[in-house]
């Protein structure tokens, strides 16, 4: 896990990643991780466990210091031992990133 962090700061602070874009949808973010990561991932805030207990909660991920949207947009860009690779269209990507950040928003 820490060498996973230790890669996306690595990725973050790259240039070409830090061009302006339209930010996500959390809502349809939160249709789409349903859809798509609800089968080994917690996704939705108050759950308290995955169903995979190696896949982190959504709410575990957006609470790691320094996570941002581009850190989540890195890191599910980027291939891993424990993750199918699921492809998402540019939109769909914003949308599930926005989502998950938003998790760690104070009301």
């Amino acid at each position: 896990m820490i060498r996973i962090i230790g890669i996306l700061i690595s990725l973050f602070m790259a240039p070409d990643l830090l061009y302006a874009q339209d930010a996500g949808n959390p809502k349809e973010g939160l249709r789409l991780s349903r859809e798509a990561c609800a089968t080994c991932h917690a996704v939705e805030a108050g759950q308290g466990r995955s169903p995979r207990e190696q896949a982190p909660t959504f709410m575990r991920i957006a609470q790691t210091p320094g996570m941002t949207t581009t850190a989540l947009t890195v890191a599910l860009r980027t291939s891993h031992k424990t993750m199918p690779n699921i492809m998402l269209e540019p939109r769909e990507l914003r949308d599930v990133t926005a989502y998950i950040t938003s998790l760690n928003k104070k009301p």
